[in-house]
């Protein structure tokens, strides 16, 4: 089998919908239509300050993805990356997907002068989590919000 990590393109939206669809149903949540196109829209821009996104793809089959962000941060100069969203097929987890993702991430937040590359996950994801462990490093930050 052969994994590879590429850009998202245009001609992927299908596929891009289809997992980012299977992610939000993960986290029982669900978008609009209108959020659908603009995180699609964003992901192509090439803007500066706008989401970017990968694809792995298994024997050419996308089974994952990943969106990630980089953005400035008052405790370095460099900024910092953001990883928001990760996900890996059901039926293809535990071949590598999340990981080559993550890694893909990392070597861009590397090019780019990053300090460090972020994201979160919710605290009873327990298969995710063990791979997180074993590559980042598990902050004592919790993360709140509040809806405007």
């Amino acid at each position: 089998m052969t994994l590879t990590v590429r850009p998202i393109a245009a001609t992927d939206e299908p596929e891009w919908r289809r997992l980012w669809t299977a992610y939000l149903t993960f986290y029982e949540t669900s978008v609009s239509e209108d959020v659908y196109r603009t995180t699609f829209s964003r992901l192509l821009s090439g803007g500066e300050h706008e989401y970017r996104g990968f694809l792995a793809v298994l024997d050419g089959k996308p089974v994952g993805l990943a969106h990630y962000l980089f953005h400035r941060h008052c405790w370095n100069v460099n900024g910092v990356c953001y990883l928001q969203d990760l996900f890996a097929d059901p039926e293809v987890r535990g071949q590598g997907i999340g990981r080559a993702l993550i890694e893909a991430v990392h070597a861009e937040a590397a090019k780019a002068g990053s300090q460090y590359v972020y994201w979160t996950t919710a605290h009873d994801n327990t298969n995710a989590r063990k791979l997180y462990d074993r590559i980042g490093e598990l902050t004592p930050f919790i993360e709140y919000n509040k809806r405007v």
